[in-house]
């Protein structure tokens, strides 16, 4: 499998749709542990992002990555912004001047997301953040050697649902300490969303919505 800018689009366009139909959960996830303004952040970020990508042409892979975490970084509020932002620049830089980006240099492009994140954040593993998604997908993508849908789907889900068992050491949550534990971790959760929407886009091949 080749990753085209077509399913960049198609990624970007399912991430926005899934976020719009769970703003209220996020946010309501994000209200006893955050500010309470998660899914009204990513919500006008992601729009912005999908209404860029459609009024503008990009010659590859790596020039569109870069153009999302722009926007990302601009457009999402609150630490979800720069972190995401910085996902998808670490992704770019990495398919830099490739004109073909396999399913191996994918995964190694999320694995640069990851470590990017981390240094940005700050964070690890079991710190209650979207980190606890994001690296055990990539872990096991890792392992397999390939972008399979349902193994994103399935390990997205473990580890978004794990945060609810998590005292958060890092962030806004971080100030509840162990009164933070009960709850999913908004960042998880929207995590799980752009792999939901990765692993549906690998799925279809590319959105047919255009």
């Amino acid at each position: 499998m080749e990753i085209t800018k077509e399913h960049i689009t198609c990624w970007i366009k399912k991430i926005n749709e899934k976020i719009a139909e769970n703003k209220c959960y996020l946010t309501k996830l994000d209200q006893p542990i955050g500010d309470g303004d998660h899914g009204v952040n990513m919500e006008r970020g992601f729009q912005a992002t999908v209404n860029m990508l459609e009024t503008t042409s990009y010659d590859t892979v790596s020039s569109m990555l870069k153009a999302c975490a722009l926007s990302i970084m601009s457009k999402v509020g609150g630490a979800a912004g720069p972190l995401y932002g910085t996902a998808f620049l670490r992704m770019s830089l990495h398919v830099k001047g490739e004109t073909i980006v396999t399913e191996k240099m994918f995964i190694e492009a999320l694995n640069e997301a990851v470590v990017g994140m981390k240094k940005r954040g700050r964070t690890e593993v079991g710190e209650k953040t979207m980190i606890d998604v994001w690296a055990p997908v990539v872990e096991k993508l890792q392992e397999d050697g390939a972008l399979h849908a349902s193994t994103i789907i399935q390990t997205a889900k473990e580890a978004r649902n794990k945060t609810e068992h998590i005292a958060a050491s890092k962030g806004r949550a971080s100030f509840f300490k162990e009164k933070s534990v009960g709850y999913i971790d908004p960042g998880a959760a929207s995590s799980y969303i752009i792999f939901e929407a990765l692993a549906e886009t690998l799925e279809e091949g590319a959105c047919q919505r255009g």
